[in-house]
């Protein structure tokens, strides 16, 4: 008899102990009974069935490689493929069982489409563990984010009565340890050393910041757990450099004018703050042929890292050396407005759409959770933009331009990997759906054989290089999709006099164009 009273004859007999067995009906019997709120209910009904065929996973992996976290991106995704192939190509038909029946489960709780495979092991608990303790592995601070996830999906089968808790046992002990086996066996190879490319030059030294006017953006970074902040170190080893605190009303463009035709004008424009801020700096630092210092001080700090300037002793060290960099930069033009400077990549499509989104909650919630929100959201209800490429009128779902050539595998490049090869490296990414388009943002042009079985993609990742693109970019639902570039979305696209159904874009890039401090080392 199966635990809930009626003949099952494939439950595991012979497999799982009869203790087993009479822990599930009673651990099935108690949640059944338990009154909970139908909000709560229907919460968990709309998680269980947001893990089906891990789109969840596969949409917080594509959070993690647009925040540039492909290693714990890859953890998670390689060992839920492979948890998954696990659990539901060999355990179900191994072992299978039925589900626990329908009729015991309460109606509010019941899934719009009862399971009818195997029930052991489950294969939704297999791919939670297995990703969020693969990110875990990876990044411990993200994992600690996941787990809550993971082990509410796993309960969500209990729940739902779509698994007995043995089911569910199961499969996180085939998904925590694939990911840990993954972990011995398929160690990732050590970070590589960021820096490549950039032609060396010797810039004016300043022992302690005399000549140097430092914008500081003091919002940066705040979403970096335990961030040290760089304005005490930069008062001390830099004294006399002029220091200027950003407040949000400031316009960059103005107070460095106003520096600059003053009685005593800088030799060095320096900026402390994200890749956003940066960018603005560095388009003054081209117009008025002066160096820019790069001081790391947002969140990621691409720009900063790609140059090898990992923290703000090294840009210090590199001034107080005078060692810098000459490297390329993007040029940028929107309409009939004058030129701005990209330092990373640029994008339309579903990146603008996620940034805009996160800033509508980073308020509230902070950066990280803020962006699994607007990840969910904007993944889920996203469009495709339609735009002209060079004469070519093509739907696609992002288009990422990157300032040199970036990580060869995903389709969504923000930080470059080299510095001076005189090419923008240009990324279409074309899906059927939504859910290919998250798998091909998750998995990549490589997406392996046992992926392609699982989950079919049919989207295609089109790649090319080239030194100048133009981008027409037509409407889309009656608005201008926005247009970002480092980290920073053009909203005002609306507001430039451009037709309000779509605007010209235009990106090329400038070799040698900016000097940098550095070191050379």
């Amino acid at each position: 008899m199966s635990p809930s009273g009626a003949a099952h004859p494939i439950r595991l007999v012979g497999v799982l102990p009869a203790w087993v067995r009479r822990m599930d009906a009673a651990v099935g019997r108690r949640i059944n009974a338990r009154r909970t709120h139908p909000l709560i209910d229907r919460g968990f009904v709309r998680l269980s069935h947001s893990a089906d065929r891990s789109v969840l996973w596969f949409t917080a992996a594509a959070v993690l490689l647009i925040l540039t976290r492909h290693r714990a991106a890859l953890r998670g995704v390689a060992s839920l493929t492979v948890a998954s192939g696990i659990a539901n190509l060999v355990g179900k038909r191994l072992f299978g069982g039925d589900r626990p029946i329908l009729k015991d489960i309460p109606v509010g709780r019941r899934l719009a489409r009862h399971p009818e495979s195997g029930s052991f092991p489950s294969g939704h608990s297999a791919s939670a563990a297995a990703f969020a303790t693969g990110v875990a592995l990876e990044f411990p601070s993200i994992g600690a984010v996941s787990a809550p996830v993971a082990g509410a999906v796993a309960y969500s089968r209990l729940h739902t009565g779509a698994h007995w808790l043995s089911d569910v046992l199961g499969g996180i002990a085939i998904g925590g340890g694939v990911a840990l086996l993954g972990k011995l066996l398929l160690p990732l190879p050590p970070r590589r050393k960021p820096r490549e490319g950039g032609t060396a030059l010797v810039l004016p030294a300043s022992a302690d910041g005399e000549g140097v006017f430092l914008l500081v953006n003091p919002g940066s970074g705040a979403a970096v757990v335990a961030r040290q902040d760089p304005l005490p170190v930069l008062r001390d080893r830099l004294p006399a450099a002029r220091i200027h605190l950003l407040t949000e009303n400031d316009d960059v463009a103005t107070i460095l004018s106003d520096a600059l035709e003053g009685e005593d004008p800088p030799r060095v424009i320096g900026v402390c703050g994200g890749d956003g801020t940066v960018s603005a700096v560095a388009q003054v630092a081209r117009t008025e042929a002066l160096p820019l210092l790069v001081v790391p001080g947002g969140t990621f700090n691409h720009f900063a890292r790609t140059a090898g300037i990992e923290s703000v002793d090294d840009a210090i060290a590199a001034l107080e050396a005078g060692e810098g960099l000459l490297v390329d930069v993007g040029e940028l033009r929107l309409g009939a407005d004058g030129p701005e400077t990209v330092l990373n990549a640029a994008s339309i499509g579903i990146y603008p759409d996620f940034v805009a989104e996160r800033e509508k909650h980073q308020g509230t919630f902070g950066k990280w959770i803020a962006g699994i929100l607007a990840a969910i959201r904007v993944l889920r209800r996203s469009e495709p933009v339609e735009v002209v490429v060079d004469g070519r009128t093509i739907r696609a779902w992002s288009i990422f331009v990157g300032i040199n050539r970036n990580h060869a595998v995903i389709p969504a490049p923000l930080q470059r990997r080299r510095l001076d090869d005189g090419l923008l490296d240009i990324r279409i990414l074309h899906a059927r759906s939504r859910l290919h388009a998250v798998a091909s943002l998750s998995f990549g042009r490589r997406t392996s054989a046992l992926v392609r079985r699982l989950l079919p993609v049919t989207s295609a990742v089109e790649s090319f290089t080239a030194p100048e693109l133009d981008v027409a970019v037509s409407p889309r639902d009656g608005e201008a999709p926005s247009f970002a570039h480092d980290g920073e979305v053009e909203l005002s696209v609306r507001d430039r006099g451009m037709p309000r159904g779509g605007y010209l874009s235009t990106l090329r890039i400038v070799e040698d164009g900016l000097s940098i401090y550095a070191p050379h080392g």
